[in-house]
């Protein structure tokens, strides 16, 4: 072999040594993490330590204080830089809403005793909470649990002109919460029978004066509404001056009446 050519074949062995090497440096050399904090403005909220029912008594155990953004701070939250005794202060409250780990704690969410009971805590201020008895037929086959909601209807039984009976059906109120069944103000441990004789409901003044008229007028049937229906603004009563569409039927030789409200 010529001298030129053993040159050239050297050469090119120097060339592609030092470039397998250094590849492999390149590929053997660990990689660079770089870490970069950013500091955040935080501040430490009161949250629920645990799942608080409606009703259910504070303790000491039910709250802790949590870092918050502080950009993300309500007003109603309780922070510990203006409030730092507020575990101590609001152990043994009621509480007027259920409230799941990690939420933050209002004062409209708890009430102390004294202020009233587990019953006058969870109502809105000006409703009233007035009882009506039920059961199996007139309850939903005591289906109805509390937070449900549901329209008011009486079933009264009229002399008509002709000197016969009918019954009349008119719906009383519409969209009405209950507030609890029997004794039971929440539903717990997937319970889907609500045990009892009386529902409560949440009506105003003038409202809770009607119902308490058409329990001595009449039965009173609850028909459920659907949940869809929880926030619409439909409660209003109904009165005889709504009587629309009206609707005869005959039963068993008497004749019935159901009056259409909508």
């Amino acid at each position: 072999m010529k001298r030129a050519q053993l040159l050239g074949v050297a050469i090119a062995g120097v060339c592609g040594l030092a470039a397998f090497f250094g590849v492999m440096s390149l590929v053997s050399k660990p990689t660079r993490v770089v870490r970069e904090e950013v500091t955040t403005n935080t501040t430490q909220v009161l949250v629920a330590k645990n799942d608080i029912g409606l009703g259910t008594i504070t303790g000491l155990e039910s709250f802790r204080w949590q870092d918050w953004p502080q950009n993300a701070v309500s007003p109603s939250y309780i922070q510990r830089g203006t409030r730092p005794n507020a575990v101590k202060e609001l152990e043994n409250s009621v509480a007027r809403a259920p409230m799941l780990p990690g939420e933050p704690i209002t004062a409209m969410k708890l009430v102390k005793p004294g202020e009233g009971g587990v019953l006058a805590a969870i109502l809105p201020a000006g409703m009233r909470a007035i009882s009506t008895r039920i059961k199996e037929e007139t309850g939903v086959g005591r289906l109805i649990l509390p937070n449900d909601h549901v329209d008011v209807i009486l079933t009264q039984r009229r002399r008509s002109r002709a000197g016969g009976e009918e019954f009349v059906a008119d719906t009383l109120f519409r969209n009405v919460r209950v507030l609890a069944i029997g004794q039971l103000i929440e539903a717990k441990d997937g319970k889907k029978l609500a045990e009892g004789n009386t529902a409560t409901l949440e009506l105003t003044q003038r409202q809770s004066e009607n119902l308490a008229l058409a329990n001595s007028m009449g039965e009173i049937s609850l028909a459920l509404r659907s949940i869809a229906d929880i926030d619409s603004k439909e409660q209003q009563a109904a009165g005889p001056d709504k009587r629309g569409n009206s609707i005869r039927v005959l039963r068993y030789g008497v004749k019935s009446r159901a009056y259409g409200v909508n």
